[in-house]
């Protein structure tokens, strides 16, 4: 394999103006220039990256942390942002923490390490001092850590107003959402707060049931449907994030109630497999790929040292009018 030696010698040049133009950088005379490129092309050489990355102070890498990779809301979300990424000329380094305590604060110092030029960072887990402490790149999806630190994150308030508006037209009196243990520390959150409020502002009942741990485990979201179930016979009405409302529509058909007759079920995220059941669920739709794209643009608007003016960006949700309500 031809090295970058072998490229100056063939050329009658330094080492360095080979660089030079391997690089792009500097003045290099067009004559120089093309006996340069001529001798590249005659040796099949090929620039390693790594090296170009070391000279331009960059390595090219996004790290996506995210809870679990295999989760249809994250997975999705990934998909188009190491697509995104990779058209605008950078990789992903992907990494899902459940199951690793250690794991967030890992990546975090692979960044400050600069082995990742930035990250978009989707999990709740570390203190966000650590966060804080850190100057380097860091855009989070749905999660707020500091006013410096730039948030991507649907519009819970609206996506809150329209599950309200769908329960109400359906003469709903008894809700139930589901949530993740933590989810009143993240702007998810915020979903579970104003659906309590406008709820109760139209006189329905409503309580939340929390799943054991925010896991994002099959295992947990059964126990928590299980749950709902047994402890609140009398309800008309579940909502929560895709997987569990999937599986307390299997569990309400297995248990003899007519969806949705007798109960109405409304998932929040809206991915894929809110398509794959029996019945189509009626969804709140969270715009995934737009959220990937806007996050891939303030990590990159970061990395290139430029300004972002809205540190805080709200996108709009949307209804997915299923066969559950």
């Amino acid at each position: 394999m031809a090295s970058i030696n072998d490229v100056a010698k063939l050329a009658m040049v330094s080492k360095s103006t080979v660089s030079l133009v391997v690089n792009n950088k500097g003045y290099v005379s067009e004559e120089t220039r093309s006996k340069v490129e001529k001798a590249m092309k005659e040796l099949n050489y090929i620039p390693s990256q790594l090296a170009r990355n070391f000279s331009a102070q960059k390595s090219g890498i996004v790290g996506i942390v995210m809870p679990d990779v295999m989760h249809p809301f994250f997975s999705t979300f990934i998909k188009y942002a190491e697509r995104y990424l990779y058209e605008k000329g950078y990789n992903a380094m992907v990494c899902g923490t459940v199951g690793r305590e250690m794991i967030e604060e890992t990546y975090l110092n692979m960044l400050n390490r600069h082995v990742m030029d930035g990250i978009i960072m989707g999990v709740h887990t570390l203190d966000v001092e650590k966060y804080k402490e850190t100057t380097r790149p860091i855009v989070t999806l749905d999660r707020f850590i500091d006013a410096d630190i730039p948030m991507v994150s649907s519009n819970h308030k609206q996506a809150a107003e329209i599950t309200t508006k769908v329960l109400k037209d359906r003469n709903c009196k008894k809700v139930v959402q589901i949530i993740g243990s933590k989810l009143a520390n993240t702007p998810t959150g915020d979903y579970a707060k104003y659906c309590r409020m406008f709820l109760e502002e139209n006189n329905i009942e409503f309580c939340n049931v929390e799943t054991e741990s925010n896991s994002f485990t099959i295992e947990g979201y059964e126990k928590a449907a299980e749950k709902v179930f047994k402890n609140h016979p009398n309800i008309d009405a579940i909502i929560g994030v895709d997987i569990v409302i999937l599986l307390c529509l299997k569990l309400a058909l297995k248990k003899g109630y007519e969806v949705p007759k007798d109960l109405k079920l409304i998932s929040y995220d809206g991915t894929y497999i809110t398509r794959l059941g029996e019945k189509t669920i009626t969804s709140i739709v969270q715009p995934i790929e737009s959220l990937a794209k806007e996050s891939v643009k303030k990590i990159i608007q970061l990395i290139e040292d430029k300004e972002i003016e809205n540190k805080k960006s709200l996108l709009d949700v949307s209804l997915q009018a299923g066969e559950t309500t």
